[in-house]
């Protein structure tokens, strides 16, 4: 065995307690069948024990492989029967836009403004998705990482825990988290199936890099997996038990990001950050109901597709409950693209209008 074999074994090793905690709160969350169990269970375990200063290690090189396993699962989503529904994209995905707009202005006057975060720090917190990539960009500035961190990281726990009772006073969302029998949970798709989806994740990775999308391993799979649905080639889905287990991963990934989070040495910016996500939160369910009543399109899907979380996690989270994936992906991929690529500018101009 190699020194680099060793590496990642004794890296999945420190990642095994995560993963074993988060599989108990899905579990128990699935006993009690509370809704999104698997997501929120081990999402809301891994949280709970980072905060009472557990060391948990992060999924690592295991969530790139779950991006790449939701990928494909996302382009599943995307069949023939799509056609009818397109009409309404458009005039979706320009309110999205907007609405992104508003959310991006009001977060960073809120926390340079109100919190008295710097302008690095203001900005990089307050781009309503993209976690990954923004943070990356953000360790090339004068922005504080672990605000921008922590930032992110509330926003997401806060939307994700909104979802279930937010959907609820819509109505006609069925939440309740359906039993499985133990031939269910091991069902895989015929071999020449199981080959499709295998080659949309492997090919989706290279397609994804190539054409730079933003978070490559995940919606680089999705336009393959897509492709292959879209054509007829496969209409094979991904296992549950794989779905299960994504879904525990994701969760103690957001848990995670708590780590070393001390309530007394960050309670100041863990407040300003969950005003922030609250804010954002009821932009994002004002303009999913405006956009329901102005398209016609379902409410739940709307706000799935609005709302400032990570793009795996309210993809996932849209893919599990059945409410329209491939609308909430396609809105989710548009403003990642559209953020990471006016980034810069809106950098610049910020900067001269501060100086």
């Amino acid at each position: 065995m190699n020194a680099t074999s060793e590496t990642r074994l004794v890296t999945l090793g420190k990642f095994l307690p995560t993963l074993v905690l988060g599989l108990a709160g899905g579990g128990l969350a699935y006993w009690l069948h509370l809704p999104l169990p698997w997501l929120l269970g081990a999402m809301l375990a891994t949280t709970a024990a980072s905060l009472m200063g557990v060391r948990l290690r992060s999924p690592g090189r295991s969530r790139r492989a779950v991006l790449v396993i939701i990928g494909v699962m996302l382009g599943s989503a995307f069949t023939s029967d799509l056609s009818g529904d397109l009409s309404l994209w458009g005039a979706s995905l320009a309110i999205m836009l907007l609405a992104t707009a508003v959310m991006m202005a009001l977060s960073v006057w809120f926390s340079h403004r109100v919190a008295g975060y710097s302008l690095d720090t203001a900005l990089y917190s307050s781009v309503p998705g993209g976690v990954s990539t923004v943070t990356l960009m953000a360790v090339d500035s004068n922005a504080d990482l672990r605000i921008v961190g922590v930032t992110h990281a509330v926003r997401i726990l806060i939307v994700l825990v909104a979802i279930p009772p937010l959907l609820q006073a819509i109505g006609h969302i069925d939440l309740r988290s359906a039993s499985i029998s133990p031939d269910q949970w091991l069902r895989l798709p015929a071999p020449n199936d199981a080959a499709w989806l295998l080659a949309a994740g492997v090919v989706g990775i290279w397609l994804g890099r190539w054409l730079r999308l933003p978070n490559a391993l995940l919606f680089g799979p999705a336009l393959a997996s897509a492709v292959l649905h879209l054509t007829g080639v496969t209409q094979a889905a991904i296992p549950p038990i794989l779905v299960a287990l994504s879904q525990v991963i994701i969760g103690a990934s957001v848990g995670v990001r708590f780590a070393g989070t001390s309530l007394a040495e960050v309670g100041y910016s863990l407040m300003m950050a969950a005003l922030q996500a609250v804010m954002l939160l009821l932009i994002a369910i004002l303009v999913a109901w405006g956009a329901h009543l102005l398209t016609g399109y379902s409410p739940a899907a709307a706000l799935l597709a609005y709302m400032p979380g990570g793009a795996p996690e309210l993809s996932l989270v849209a893919l599990t409950l059945g409410i329209d994936p491939a609308f909430v992906t396609s809105h989710h991929l548009l403003r990642m693209t559209v953020l990471i690529l006016t980034l810069p500018m809106i950098m610049n101009y910020c900067r001269r209008l501060n100086a």
